[in-house]
Order: structure tokens, then sequence, then C-alpha cells
């Protein structure tokens, strides 16, 4: 039975959540390897649409265990809170394991990457200020509290008191925010452990006994591939390892045992956040001009790309190839899914990046130095759009028009992966299943 990996192959929101979905329902475990309640996606359960941050999409599916692994960060309040809807609207979370060894979020942490990303000012992150980033540098200084220590109270109290003697002051006379007690943090967390503990498990061994017994697993990534704390455009990016090789190391499960890595790309390309974004095209309020700005509304527009807060424009631009074959050389893709396909069907030309060019010098690879990348300039290929075709309703590949099934090739010979996925619109039903055996 396969095992695989499903990663973010651009800058997020990508659509894995729809393809997350479209395939849970075919693995006997589904597991959140990286980051925390800073992702989201949303899943079909009947008519209706649910918004998950912390539990894997597994949990919608009765045959199906979901694993929130040890390389994810907890808020428990928030894991708390999106049971008890799951849990009103019918879903049950009995099946759900929880990494022992996975850290916690504490209100502190909160604090301080809300206060530090206020304090950067017009450099900004872009972070969503729930405290995943002070949770993993805790993690990385060998300071932070793991789910396990919540089980016993003696080790949580010790723990927190140490962690307080340190974050208080810098809480108090750098930032002049409200300071913590032990006791104030221990009647907020403690009563946690008695809801979580029938949940808690070591979920290395659990999902590696899996392995054993040839089960079919589905790891399933936040953010994206340049995201990625190692990989993406540092730094610019998140606390966590978003590529595939994060899922070993985020669950315990040796990568030897992984048999495909699925990527997920949008047609087109967005971001949120500061950063580079070579092929962006810049809407007049952040200085584009004339056409530029033009399509890059379209696209915003087409596509709905608007985030948090409601009605945020995503930064949007055109198909960038260098990032694609880079996402598949640093997470080793097998498969791609395209997503967003049909919001293409706006453009009578459709441009797609093939290199970039900085001070006279063509890159045809993504070029980590941000002294090139934050001045790179992109080099358009132009192809031929279906402007006015509705593919919405396109069940087959073979359905869709010429100019788009050359689209798509086109994009798979520049990247060197097969597009194997389809997305032609929101629904689960409006997508074609090329290669992709399930």
């Amino acid at each position: 039975m396969p095992r695989t990996v499903l990663v973010g192959a651009q800058w997020g929101d990508e659509g894995k959540g729809k393809i997350t979905d479209l395939i849970a329902s075919d693995y006997d475990y589904v597991v959140r390897y990286q980051g925390g309640n800073n992702a989201g996606h949303t899943v079909i359960h009947g008519d209706k649409k649910l918004a998950l941050h912390l539990m894997p999409s597994g949990v919608m599916y009765e045959n199906a265990v979901p694993v929130i692994g040890n390389g994810v960060v907890i808020d428990p309040g928030v894991l708390i809170k999106e049971m008890a809807m799951l849990e009103a609207e019918g879903i049950s979370c009995k099946n759900l394991k929880i990494s022992c060894d996975a850290h916690i979020i504490m209100p502190y942490h909160k604090d301080l990457d809300g206060a530090d990303e206020k304090r950067l000012g017009e450099n900004q992150i872009g972070t969503t200020k729930r405290g995943i980033g002070p949770c993993y540098q805790d993690k990385a200084a060998r300071k932070g509290i793991r789910v396990q220590d919540l089980l016993d109270e003696k080790i949580f109290r010790l723990k927190v008191e140490t962690a307080l003697a340190q974050k208080n002051p810098i809480l108090d006379k750098i930032y002049g925010l409200h300071t913590y007690t032990v006791e104030e943090i221990c009647e907020e967390y403690l009563p946690y452990a008695r809801i979580l503990k029938p949940y808690m498990a070591e979920t290395a061994q659990l999902l590696n006994e899996a392995v054993r017994e040839g089960k079919s697993i589905l790891f399933e990534g936040a953010q994206g591939t340049l995201l990625d704390i190692d990989h993406g455009t540092y730094p610019y990016v998140t606390s966590s390892s978003c590529c595939a090789g994060g899922a070993a190391t985020g669950s315990g499960v040796g990568p030897t045992a992984i048999d495909r890595v699925l990527g997920i790309q949008k047609a087109y390309v967005t971001r949120v956040g500061g950063g580079p974004f070579p092929t962006e095209l810049r809407f007049a309020e952040n200085g584009g001009e004339g056409e530029e700005a033009e399509m890059g509304e379209r696209l915003c527009a087409a596509g709905h790309e608007f985030g948090v807060p409601p009605g945020r424009k995503r930064r949007c631009g055109w198909f960038d190839a260098v990032i694609a074959r880079y996402a598949a050389e640093v997470n080793g893709l097998t498969d791609v899914a395209l997503t967003k396909l049909d919001v293409l069907s706006e453009f009578d030309t459709i441009k797609v990046c093939t290199a970039y060019e900085c001070d006279g010098k063509i890159y045809d690879y993504f070029p980590m130095q941000q002294s090139v990348l934050f001045h790179a300039k992109p080099v358009y290929e132009e192809l031929p759009g279906w402007k006015g075709i509705d593919i919405s309703e396109c069940k087959t590949y073979e359905e869709l028009p010429e100019a788009t099934r050359n689209y798509i090739e086109h994009l798979e010979e520049l990247a060197g992966v097969r597009i194997s996925i389809v997305s032609v619109g929101a629904d689960r039903d409006q997508t074609i299943l090329h290669g992709w055996d399930r």
C-alpha cells in the first residue's frame, strides 16, 4: 500500500485542502507532521464546508486514523475547540492520536509573536501571531514544554516556572506586556490534560507498526516549499520543515518508507506577506501600473484570492517554472496536482516564467542569494489561452480544450514531473485524475 507525502509546492494557499480531502479516504492513517494552527484547510462534510487548522483530514473518515505528529506545535485550547466543533457536526474524533512529543504553544508564545512582529514594522515577516515561531524557538533551544508534560503536574509546574523566569522579564521590560504566574498558566492548561489524555500516544511507534503491517499513510503537509525554514525564501518563511523531508522528522517514519510525494501547485502563483516574488503582478496600491496591475487584479478577482483578515488580497503572479523545478528537486516530487486551472479561462494569452534575469545573468535555477532573488526579473514564454471556454464541467483530460492540455503538458516538461491530478473548480467532483493511482 502506498505511503504518500502531500506538500505545497509554492508559497502556500495552493489548494492542499481540496486535494487532501479528495484522497484522504484512500488511506488508513492521515498524519500532520509540521506547523500548527497557522495552517488551515477546508474539508467537505455533506453539504457543509468545515475549516480545520490542527486536525488531520483523516478525521472525516471512519476508516482512517488521524495523527498529530511530533513535528507539530499544538495550541491545546484551539485543538479542543476544533474537536468540539467536529463532534457537534456528527464527526467523531475517537480515532485521533496525538504525539506525546509534540510541543505545546503557551500564552507567552502568542504574546511574544505579536510583539516581535510589531517591532519589525515595515520589515514584518507576516506571522499569524499565533505563537508558532516562538514555540519552535523554545523547542530548538531545548526549553519547550511537550504534550506529555501535561500528564505530570510536578514536571509541568517546574517547566513553566523555568520558562517564566526567562519570559516574564522580556514581556515586561522589553515589550511592556502582561506577565504570567505559574498558577495562572496551570489553571488554564492542566484541565487540558484530562481532555487530551485519551488521545495521547507514542505515535512514531504506532506509525512504524502500521508500515510493518503494510498500511497506507498520507503525510499531510502545511504551508509550502518556499516557506520552509531551510529551503524557503528566508527570513520570509515559517518556522518548520514544510518540505517532504519534514514528514520523516515530524512523524518518526523513515524516508525509505515513503513511496510517493505529491506536490500541489496553482496554475498561477500567489503569496501572502512580505518577501521576494519574481512573477508578481503588483496591484496599483503596491506600485503596479498599466497591464501589470490590471492582470494582477484579474487573477485576484477570478481566483477569489482573498485571505485573512477578510478582504486582504493575496499577491498574485504568473506560473513560475523555476519554482516548480526547485520544488520538484527539494521534495523529490513524483506527482503534481495542478489546482485552479479554471481561473486562467479569463485570459487570451498566458505567461509562464522559465528563468530569471539579474544583472545580465540568466538563472534557470532558483537562486537562494537574496542579492539575486530580490532583484530577479522573470523571463517569460507566452502561450495561447482558452478565454471564454468553461472547463469547470470537464470530467476527463480529453474533454479539456487543446490549448489547456498544451499548457498542462508544457508545465510538465518545464518542471520534469507529471501532472496527475487537475482541478478545474472548487468542488471535489471538479477534479480530473490523469495518471493518479488511487
